[in-house]
């Protein structure tokens, strides 16, 4: 319960926070999102394209783990999943708020499920970070980036939202049951993952080569 609470209050102090700082009716939000949409990334400064790619990581990285557990739940996961690309936790938190926890995994794996569980779709997940962090370090303007924090509400948001995406991680019961359901009972592992952001659920995304504990389908 203590959990539920934390994100809870986490969700309504963003919502809030949105609603004050209220981005969309800025003059400069529309032509910096226009430019991130049509990958006119070299008008901008690389940390701004980089932060709103890494927007778009961190719900592969929750997908890998709601949609196994999204069967086993009362509600799907993928309209959570589909509004967190464009809102971040702002949609993504209801599903992890309201979600009962369940260490069991029925029936078999579809295709997206087989695809989202593979090794090598958290090699490219890595791979494609490790590729966005490095174009930061040769071409990012960190003193321009903090002017654009203070000045530019849509960075502003933009990168409080990547903040809470590392910080939700292990305050949810979503890693918990999943790691319950592959059999990983060693809790260096969860506090491992869950202290190195982004990266701690990117490497275990594929060095977590246990399959799904499968039982037989049932009617839900």
């Amino acid at each position: 319960m203590g959990r539920k609470v934390a994100l809870f209050s986490i969700w309504v102090g963003f919502v809030a926070y949105t609603i004050w700082l209220a981005p969309l009716d800025r003059a400069d939000t529309w032509p910096l999102a226009q430019k991130l949409l049509t990958l006119q990334w070299g008008k901008l400064n690389a940390i701004i394209p980089v932060i709103f790619s890494l927007m778009g990581v961190w719900p592969m990285i929750y997908a890998c783990l709601m949609f196994a557990d999204g069967r086993m739940q009362n509600f799907r996961a993928w309209p959570y999943f589909i509004g967190s690309n464009f809102t971040g936790v702002i949609c993504l938190l209801p599903y992890l708020i309201f979600r009962q926890s369940n260490q069991d995994f029925y029936g078999k794996k579809d295709k997206w499920l087989r695809i989202l569980d593979r090794r090598s779709t958290g090699i490219f997940l890595l791979l494609g970070t490790i590729g966005l962090l490095a174009w930061v370090v040769l071409a990012g303007d960190w003193g321009n980036y903090v002017q654009q924090f203070q000045t530019r509400h849509f960075v502003h948001l933009i990168s409080v939202d990547f903040a809470l995406m590392c910080l939700i991680f292990p305050l949810t019961s979503l890693f918990d049951d999943d790691m319950a359901r592959r059999g990983l009972k060693d809790s260096r592992i969860f506090w491992a993952v869950g202290l190195v952001p982004l990266f701690g659920p990117l490497v275990l995304s594929i060095s977590a080569c246990v399959r799904l504990y499968q039982k037989p389908v049932r009617h839900l």
